[in-house]
């Protein structure tokens, strides 16, 4: 709890997984960060679920990756609707599979790196108020005021701070009562991933990989509000109903019931304050794409904030997080939305053709490639800057260990030739294993900046920001 007046260069509000990414990043980089964060005590109770492999090359870049997967299971092929396959084996990547994992063991690994590198984050602090002017932002907290030079809201789905701004929020609820369990079962399945909707009810089950399994279940026959208590029992009823089977369903350590809206803010800046996460979009957890979509709006945005903070941001910069993520929140809603919505279908004869059209489309390779990687977000790119590959280097590295320093990265075959040295404060030299690849800068998002030769690599540098040392 906050009980005096508080500086910060950067406060960020809201204590879950895009929050502290965002945090670690900033930290990392040298900027001073607070966390706000209104619950008191830590929760280990969670709708999210799954980490796609974009997310994963993410926290392999923040040298995450291995920890966070020593726990769960992971699926290498996604099976809906009885014939509809999404096989994420052949993606180009270290990580061609969904890893099952619970959304806390993502939030440890995150919180433990943000407090390594400095990071102060504050609980039961609600943010109550917010006001900007020219030179910063001031946040009224529950017993106190914090001044910042920029802040961040990554606060949920009822974000205080998008409230604060006077942003609109609009949407729609898409299924009202889904209910979540972690359950133990004494039949688990023998596919690794079971889902199937059967017109008035679906299930989806999948293992946390430690002896528990995450189960959604929805049943058009049985509405009820949030707050109405879920019970096994009807757990079991609407499981059985949609997979033919209740797999033993013995125990519980979390049961919840909830709605799903798709919503979208239409804005991610407002001057000295953006939004992330949930705070910008929220959409059916259909497809698990929701907290990896926070997640990546925070690997987006913090070098970009650290930039700025710092002194060294181009012009425009900051403009560049709104152009770029928006459009993929904007994605995002459609694809899981088209997901729920074949679950949904009611008649025999719809979910027929929902399955005979969708397995057939799914075998043609390129509609298969382009499911995949967006389901995965390895597919997804940003207009003149797309996805970099995690190459391998000629001293045995790669790149994503290489951007775990939080700068750019210069490939160039011949690094000396760069005539970088040390006369460059935001970048480093590597050589690629690949002697034919091109000069590519690359950014501290793992995305491209530039690829060219050393003819053009001044101007590149000049264009991020990149200036040399006096």
């Amino acid at each position: 709890m906050m009980n005096r007046e508080l500086q910060t260069t950067v406060a960020i509000v809201g204590a879950g997984p895009t929050g502290l990414l965002l945090a670690g990043d900033l930290a990392q980089a040298g900027v001073d960060v607070t966390v706000l964060e209104r619950r008191g005590t830590e929760s280990n109770l969670t709708r999210a679920f799954g980490v796609h492999a974009r997310t994963l090359e993410h926290l392999d870049a923040r040298g995450l990756a291995d920890e966070v997967m020593a726990s769960g299971a992971r699926i290498e092929r996604l099976s809906l609707f009885d014939s509809i396959r999404i096989d994420l084996s052949t993606l180009p990547t270290r990580f061609p599979f969904l890893l099952i994992t619970p959304q806390y063991n993502v939030e440890q690994a995150l919180e433990k790196r943000s407090t390594a590198a400095g990071v102060r984050i504050v609980r039961d602090a609600e943010v109550t108020g917010l006001r900007q002017d020219a030179d910063g932002v001031e946040l009224t907290v529950h017993g106190g005021v914090l001044r910042a030079d920029y802040a961040v809201g990554a606060d949920g789905v009822n974000s205080s701070v998008r409230g604060a701004l006077g942003l609109p929020f609009p949407g729609r609820s898409v299924l009202k009562s889904i209910m979540l369990a972690d359950v133990r079962l004494a039949h688990p399945p023998a596919d690794t991933l079971m889902v199937n909707a059967v017109g008035d009810a679906f299930a989806f089950v999948a293992p946390f990989g430690d002896g528990w399994y995450r189960v959604f279940a929805w049943d058009r026959r049985h509405q009820m509000p949030d707050t109405a208590p879920v019970t096994l029992d009807e757990i079991r009823d609407v499981t059985r109903h949609a997979l033919r089977t209740d797999l033993g369903i013995q125990e519980a350590r979390w049961l919840s019931r909830f709605h799903s809206d798709e919503r979208q803010a239409p804005r991610y800046r407002v001057g000295r304050v953006f939004l992330a996460g949930d705070a910008a979009h929220v959409h059916s957890p259909a497809g698990g794409q929701g907290m990896n979509t926070g997640l990546q709006d925070a690997a987006n945005l913090g070098w970009k904030l650290a930039a700025a903070a710092q002194g060294w941001a181009p012009d425009g910069l900051l403009d560049t997080y709104e152009s770029e993520r928006h459009p993929v929140g904007r994605l995002v809603l459609r694809s899981s939305g088209a997901i729920i919505r074949m679950a949904m279908v009611k008649s025999r004869a719809g979910r027929l053709a929902r399955n005979v059209l969708g397995g057939t489309a799914l075998r043609l390779p390129p509609v298969a490639h382009k499911a995949a990687g967006t389901i995965s977000g390895i597919g997804i790119d940003y207009p003149g800057a797309p996805r970099a590959a995690d190459v391998a280097l000629t001293d045995s590295r790669r790149l994503y260990e290489v951007l775990r320093d939080g700068r750019y990265v210069l490939l160039a075959p011949d690094p000396a030739r760069a005539q970088l040295g040390g006369s460059h404060d935001h970048v480093v030299p590597a050589s690629p294993a690949d002697a034919d690849m091109p000069w590519t800068l690359v950014r501290p998002d793992a995305h491209v900046a530039w690829r060219g030769g050393p003819a053009t690599l001044d101007a590149a540098l000049g264009r991020a920001g990149l200036s040399r040392r006096p």
